[in-house]
């Protein structure tokens, strides 16, 4: 993650754990819920939150888990961003989600 100006860059975030910091495989929907749950944590500590981003890309490794990853993504507090998503092979083949984000989130309120 990385703070320039008013926005917040986070790179490819996958299922990672926060009680033990690692990754944590297992359905589409359980590391959908993990890797957002990644990124708000990055963007909390950049002064920041789920409800400012503002762009997203989400890599799948199956496109046929759209629907099941878009039920959680739904659920999140991700309002108003632009969204891409598709399906690549991860370097890590056991994983099935990557999603990278920018958020806008002014140094100083106006």
């Amino acid at each position: 993650m990385i703070r320039a100006g008013d926005f917040v860059f986070v790179s490819g975030m996958g299922p990672v754990d926060p009680a033990s910091d690692r990754m944590s495989y297992g359905d589409i929907q359980h590391e959908t819920r993990l890797t957002l749950t990644s990124i708000q944590r990055l963007l909390e500590a950049a002064g920041a939150a789920l409800a400012d981003v503002v762009k997203v890309q989400v890599f799948l490794k199956d496109a046929n888990d759209f629907q099941n990853m878009n039920e959680v993504y739904a659920s999140s507090s991700i309002r108003s961003a632009t969204r891409t998503t598709v399906a690549v092979a991860f370097v890590d083949p056991v994983m099935k989600i990557e999603i990278d984000c920018i958020a806008y989130r002014p140094l100083k309120e106006n």
